[in-house]
């Protein structure tokens, strides 16, 4: 018995691809979020030396670490990954630095 099986590229942009109207805002917070986590791995930070260092909660450590972005803005990550030593560069869909 064989099935068929459609596969589909995605967009890159895995909240664009299932429709939600805010993914471009989503996808950038996901992505500053994954590089805090990076330099808690790197560092092996503990989430109270993290949050010491980053002047925030502990609490908004941990929620960064469990990917729960919810209550998180995209400058508020930008700020909490900066006081972690992390710069970032934005740049245009024509690649041309912002």
């Amino acid at each position: 018995m064989s099935e068929d099986i459609e596969f589909v590229h995605g967009s890159g942009n895995v909240f664009s691809d299932l429709g939600d109207t805010d993914a471009e805002a989503k996808q950038m917070k996901a992505k500053v979020a994954a590089e805090i986590i990076g330099v808690l791995n790197r560092r092996s930070l503990t989430v109270r030396q993290a949050a010491r260092e980053a002047r925030c909660d502990p609490a908004d450590i941990q929620r960064i670490r469990n990917a729960d972005l919810s209550r998180f803005t995209l400058d508020r990550l930008v700020r909490i990954a900066a006081r972690l030593g992390q710069r970032f560069e934005l740049r245009t869909l024509g690649g041309e630095a912002a």
